[in-house]
């Protein structure tokens, strides 16, 4: 048994600012409690415990939104770079003015390399950077800044020109840089945020939703490049190659890269709010902040357009001089840093996130990136107009998204609470082996169908598996205080794996290429590429094995911390599961549909108030039982049944939520709350008022 420390002394405690309808303050509902290690247990242990409802599938979409920009951003450029080779680039070579035309409207390899890498380099350093910042100032504070950056870059793209005095290949590809470290920014505090608000229950579902907004935006970029071409379909047919656009094709071009790149601005629009008036989440304002007053002050300021809040410096004092000894976590320096990792147990993990991510992403956005390319080499990217040309293009990869993303992105939010994040990810490699294995060495003996449905397959598995769950892993088992910056790092990770695919992808799809090639012959090479992918997706089924089960896990305990009976029983910690490191079904606890329900049962059910919970919130909830039970006796009145039942079941709770409410003072220090006891079973009724809150949180 462990007890948690009294208070030093006696404090008052106002209610935090923040929080709208997609983000709850969680901190406001034990405000009135003096300890704030006790504090601290108890509202982690609501979010952990809060049933799934409108509450989280409105975060959900908020945080989604930046990981839609990223997806469709990064997979719009495919139609882009086409449309750029026809407005800028047209014309034989002798026509070559100024670094610009004499490509036959074909985009130059190096033109085309620096636009598709350049997003990726932006990636990278946003995600590293912005990591780090969201554990040194706060997931709040970051998280509006990186949405501004991707909105502002996102116009500048649409704006940019070519002149004699600026490069437009230059200019272009340092929008596209700074684009990149927007959304570069949004990996870690989407995962982070979303993890960190989310139940434990569900908490890789959420995670997993969050992330399918990719699939979403690798489909609307395809729709939206449908439109366009079928607004300026009758221009494009008289173009019967990209080497024969006149005046008004080059025209009708020039307006639908602009137009494909600037819708993927508007979601943005519509989540800035949220994105701004967010609260800090309860576990860095606890953990890593240890400042209440701070916190509140400066949450104030901010719904108030103010640059930093005004605190009472006595106040601030006394406070830190409480919490301090009562919040007994370690603090983010350097020297902590390197303590944590470079002990091997999460040395390894950092590995195994790090590496299984670059060499996903290797694989991945090597395919994407180039999907115009994969598309002619089965038949589905070539045509005999201009119009041809990017209907089939746009047809074939709504194709492959619809067909095999996002079947793959729903699967994984389904079951991977239940079966588990590691079993997924190996699986996902396995399969993805093999599948590149047989096309790197029966390509050119399978039919197109049969490279289309392989295709297709690839898709599936990449998003119901690695490309899912090595996004999610690093959200959840690194500790708070360095939480955003281990997802930041292997994240960034995985984009140098997409760098180093564009450079070594690029290059083999045009080797050997004869001019006015068709389908197989303008991609030569690529069986080689397929080998070298194959190779790539074993080696990331070899570290997979590094990384741990999370799922059912909190946070707290997958940071090192000890389960108490706070959350006994309501987020998966039940019994400690057997570890074997080289069985991947091995490890993690009940979760998502697998999850024991409480002894009320039902989906959903088991309230979120305790003996500690704050009068008002436990007033509003007996007034909403009250208005449920009565609403049920005029319904069973009605039909003639007795109600005899529902009211046995909830007269208790409604009386104890009654006095609960009527007191004006919680029960004080000294009655045993500050007790944290383990594995006993759940107390009745009759004794509640005389045992530690831990036991009162079970249902």
């Amino acid at each position: 048994m462990e007890t948690v420390a009294e208070p030093m002394s006696p404090m008052t405690y106002e209610r935090t600012y923040g929080g709208n309808r997609a983000f709850h303050n969680f901190f406001n509902d034990f405000s009135h409690i003096q300890d704030p290690n006790l504090r601290r247990r108890l509202a982690l242990s609501e979010i952990d415990k809060i049933p799934f409802g409108l509450y989280h599938v409105r975060a959900v979409l908020v945080a989604g939104i930046g990981f839609f920009l990223d997806s469709y951003d990064i997979f719009a450029i495919n139609l882009v770079t086409t449309l750029l080779g026809v407005v800028f680039w047209s014309g034989a070579p002798s026509d070559a003015i100024h670094g610009y035309g004499g490509g036959n409207g074909v985009l130059p390899t190096s033109v085309s390399q620096a636009l598709k890498t350049s997003t990726s380099a932006g990636i990278v350093i946003g995600q590293v950077v912005f990591g780090w910042l969201a554990d040194k100032y706060g997931r709040r504070k970051m998280y509006g800044v990186e949405l501004g950056i991707i909105l502002v870059s996102t116009l500048s793209c649409c704006l940019v020109a070519a002149s004699q005095a600026v490069s437009f290949t230059g200019l272009m590809t340092f929008w596209r840089v700074m684009m990149g470290i927007g959304i570069g920014g949004d990996y870690p505090l989407s995962s982070v945020i979303t993890s960190e608000f989310a139940p434990t229950r569900w908490r890789g579902a959420m995670m997993a939703a969050v992330f399918s907004m990719q699939g979403i935006g690798q489909l609307c970029a395809a729709i939206v490049g449908l439109i366009v071409t079928a607004s300026f379909g009758d221009i494009f047919r008289n173009a019967p190659g990209l080497a024969h656009c006149d005046y008004d094709c080059q025209t009708a071009a020039d307006r639908c890269w602009r137009i494909i790149i600037g819708v993927g601005a508007v979601p943005a629009v519509f989540a800035l709010y949220y994105r701004i008036t967010i609260p800090e989440t309860p576990r860095y304002t606890f953990e890593v902040a240890k400042d209440v007053e701070k916190a509140a002050a400066d949450i104030k300021a901010y719904m108030a357009s103010q640059s930093e809040g005004e605190v009472d410096e006595i106040r601030q004092a006394r406070m830190k001089k409480v919490a301090s000894p009562a919040l007994a976590i370690p603090s983010a320096s350097w020297g902590d840093a390197c303590e944590y990792f470079l002990q091997w147990k999460n040395a390894k993990v950092l590995v195994g996130t790090t590496l299984s991510w670059f060499f996903l992403d290797f694989a991945f956005y090597g395919i994407g990136l180039n999907n115009s390319a994969i598309l002619q080499a089965i038949g589905y990217g070539g045509g005999d107009t201009l119009h041809d040309m990017l209907h089939n293009g746009a047809v074939g990869t709504i194709i492959l998204v619809v067909a095999g993303s996002l079947p793959g992105y729903w699967t994984s939010i389904f079951l991977i609470d239940t079966i588990g994040r590691k079993p997924l990810q190996i699986l996902g490699f396995f399969i993805l082996t093999i599948i590149f294995g047989v096309l790197g060495f029966r390509y050119y003996q399978l039919s197109k169908g049969a490279l289309l449905a392989l295709y297709v397959i690839a898709n599936y598995f990449f998003n119901f598996g690695p490309n899912t769950t090595t996004f999610i892993i690093p959200g959840e088992c690194y500790p708070t205080r360095y939480r955003s910056t281990g997802h930041g790092i292997s994240a960034a990770m995985g984009k140098v794996g997409a760098i180093v695919a564009q450079v070594i992808s690029i290059p083999l799809l045009k080797k050997g290429a004869p001019p006015n090639c068709k389908d197989h012959e303008c991609a030569q090479w690529i069986d080689k590429l397929m080998q070298i992918y194959a190779l790539f997706m074993l080696l990331g089924l070899l570290v997979s094995f590094l990384v741990p089960e999370t799922k059912g896990y909190t946070l707290e305990e997958l940071a090192g911390e000890r389960p108490t009976s706070y959350n006994s029983g309501r987020n998966g910690s039940i019994t400690e599961e057997p570890k074997k490191w080289w069985n991947p079904f091995c490890g993690g606890r009940p979760a998502g549909f697998m999850y024991p329900r409480s002894a009320q049962g039902g989906f959903g059910s088991g309230g979120r108030l305790g003996i500690m919970t704050s009068p008002v919130l436990a007033a509003q909830n007996a007034d909403s039982r009250k208005r449920r039970l009565w609403g049920r006796s005029r319904q069973n009145k009605h039909s003639g049944k007795s109600d005899s039942t529902s009211s046995t079941t909830n007269i208790a709770g409604t009386e104890m939520d009654e006095t609960i409410g009527a007191a004006a003072i919680p029960p004080r220090w000294g009655a045993g709350w500050g007790r944290i006891e383990r594995g006993e079973p759940p107390l009745g009724m009759e004794n509640i008022r005389l045992h530690d809150v831990g036991h009162l949180l079970v249902n």
